[in-house]
């Protein structure tokens, strides 16, 4: 308890996840997170980094950390060394198209809703870049916000639209398969970190302000 709330610390001391036990999908989620101070190596030297993976299925240890099912990733990381929170990851091998620019002097993409769309993960790039960074200082809390409806979904960070993910799929013999729903899993990746304020809510459809960044 903090503050009269309940907060879910995770130490970061191995790498894991915590998941639901419910399978999730067209929905609003909404939570809050916030950086605790404990490093643990790998990552001594590194950013502080955690995650939100959607559309979970299977089993857990199937990527290439042996620690996460298969998922799409809203990442959760400090902004240090070209990370951000919202950046996207195809977690083992799931697969999804991102409107994206290729900036060359750093070897990766970034999300532009401009650009052409951009196929994730089968044999390519499997990370994103999101638009920009509205991470609040360490100590503070950031509200973080996932919109997912029938396999298109939007990155917000402190309200702010930092990425959108369209035709989220996952990658069998060759052929991309719809991944439109699944459990939701929190990682713990060698930093302490908290959670709290978790809410979910069912949707019908994509909210028509974001609906943009799908034509």
């Amino acid at each position: 308890m903090q503050e009269g709330e309940p907060v879910l610390r995770i130490s970061g001391e191995i790498y894991g996840c915590v998941f639901t036990k419910q399978d999730f999908t067209n929905y609003d989620l909404k939570l809050k997170v916030k950086w605790g101070e404990k490093k643990w190596v790998p990552r001594i030297d590194e950013p502080r980094d955690s995650g939100i993976l959607y559309n979970s299925q299977g089993e857990c240890g199937v990527d290439y950390w042996h620690s996460w099912m298969l998922s799409q990733e809203f990442q959760v990381s400090e902004h240090q060394k070209g990370n951000a929170m919202g950046d996207f990851w195809c977690i083992a091998n799931s697969s999804a198209d991102i409107r994206a620019s290729f900036d060359a002097t750093k070897d990766t993409l970034k999300f532009n809703p401009t650009a052409a769309p951009v196929t994730m993960g089968k044999g390519g790039k499997g990370f994103c870049q999101a638009a920009a960074n509205y991470e609040l200082p360490n100590g503070q809390w950031n509200e973080l916000e996932l919109i997912h409806v029938n396999g298109k979904s939007i990155h917000l960070v402190n309200g702010h639209v930092v990425l959108a993910v369209d035709n989220s799929s996952f990658v069998v013999n060759g052929q991309r398969q719809p991944l439109t729903h699944g459990k939701i899993q929190l990682q713990s990746e060698a930093a302490e970190v908290y959670y709290k304020g978790i809410m979910i809510k069912p949707l019908d459809a994509m909210p028509k302000q974001y609906a943009q960044y799908f034509k």
